[in-house]
């Protein structure tokens, strides 16, 4: 039997990831910041100043959460060792994953969650230097710690170097979110990507995150959660996808849909139903018509990252038990975590254990190329 995959994972970045910036730019370096915990930001006090503003800002209109070493919240945990959670230990990471019954780990960023820089310079030294830590980590790991690549998007020649050099030192997909700054992930631009994706045989992520600052600014956590600027643009993502059929335009190459949860695929596929009547949709072959169901999910290899508590046999009335995959959110202590997912997914009685085996292993390596 395959080993488990825990689909999304995370690591905490810390100082130590930019000790490998270029020395040109070390200067510009991520600095962290701590400050007191009777304000408005109460224990998510610990920011990141970056190019002249505050990541996270947890309150307010724009605000978000991600979370930060230096924040009291984050100093306080002692569910995880803060040497796993920075994968400054990778070994110690493997031995947690040895008790936690998972074989890989799939490894996500959190402070790139959110849209950082309009620097074009900038964003690519920080995503060379935090490329270059998980690649060191998957080396330290021995295979068992894989990661996607997060790519500098204001640069598609350095993102297109980046994606080789991470398929060179164990990365298995590339990082998106929703939306990009203000494009959508059908647009033309990101099509470099995607082809050089599909030549290697990496995946495309696409992971909830505060990916367009237009969006982002238009809400404040303490109305709306993450619901409307984080968790939902995957969601637009899958739409222009499926919509604008680029899995017929790059037939080599698997889309994820991570962190999202899975209960809102009836909704997305209704709409799309409805917005794109008589036109056909999801077939490599335009003149026949397949319906928006198990069959999509197959043959555009849209792959849908579901939670433990979901309505799971209905929903794999939509997606088919080869498409959908499952992540512990591992490294995080928001409401996404699932730390004992391997078990949580092995106690439900109401899809088949052969399914359950699909989900935690077979499907995320077919995804993940692995």
């Amino acid at each position: 039997m395959a080993g488990v995959v825990d689909a999304d994972t995370h690591i905490i970045e810390h100082d130590g990831i930019w000790k490998l910036l270029e020395p040109e730019v070390y200067a510009r370096r991520p600095v962290l910041m701590g400050i007191p915990n009777d304000t408005l930001y109460k224990e998510n006090n610990g920011l990141w100043l970056i190019d002249g503003a505050i990541f996270p800002k947890p309150a307010g209109k724009g605000s978000f959460a991600i979370a930060n070493p230096a924040s009291d919240r984050e100093k306080a945990r002692t569910d995880i060792d803060v040497a796993v959670r920075h994968i400054s230990d990778p070994q110690a990471r493997v031995r947690d994953m040895d008790k936690r019954g998972v074989d890989v780990e799939v490894v996500f960023p959190t402070l790139f969650l959110a849209y950082l820089t309009d620097d074009a310079e900038l964003e690519a030294a920080l995503c060379r230097a935090y490329n270059k830590w998980m690649a060191q980590a998957w080396k330290e790991s021995g295979n068992r710690l894989r990661w996607v690549v997060v790519p500098p998007l204001h640069s598609i020649d350095v993102t297109l170097q980046e994606v080789e050099a991470g398929k060179e030192n164990g990365a298995v997909g590339v990082f998106f979110r929703g939306v990009e700054g203000d494009r959508s992930l059908a647009d033309p631009y990101f099509f470099p990507i995607y082809a050089k994706a599909e030549e290697l045989g990496m995946a495309v992520c696409v992971h909830t995150g505060a990916g367009a600052p237009a969006i982002t600014n238009v809400f404040d956590r303490a109305f709306s959660h993450n619901l409307p600027h984080v968790r939902s643009l995957p969601l637009f993502a899958f739409r222009d996808i499926v919509a604008h059929r680029l899995p017929e335009r790059f037939p080599g190459l698997n889309f994820g849909f991570i962190e999202a949860s899975a209960s809102w695929v009836p909704f997305v596929l209704h709409h799309i139903q409805r917005s794109l009547r008589g036109v056909n949709i999801g077939s490599s072959n335009p003149a026949a018509s397949v319906a928006l169901g198990p069959e999509l999910f197959r043959d555009y290899r849209l792959f849908i990252a579901c939670e433990t508590d979901e309505d799971l046999p209905y929903l794999l009335t939509y997606i088919g038990e080869d498409n959908m995959i499952v992540g512990s959110d591992y490294g995080h202590e928001d409401q996404s975590r699932e730390t004992d997912v391997v078990a949580m997914m092995r106690s439900r009685e109401d899809i088949p254990t052969s399914t359950i085996e699909k989900i935690l292993a077979d499907n995320p390596r077919r995804f993940y190329g692995l």
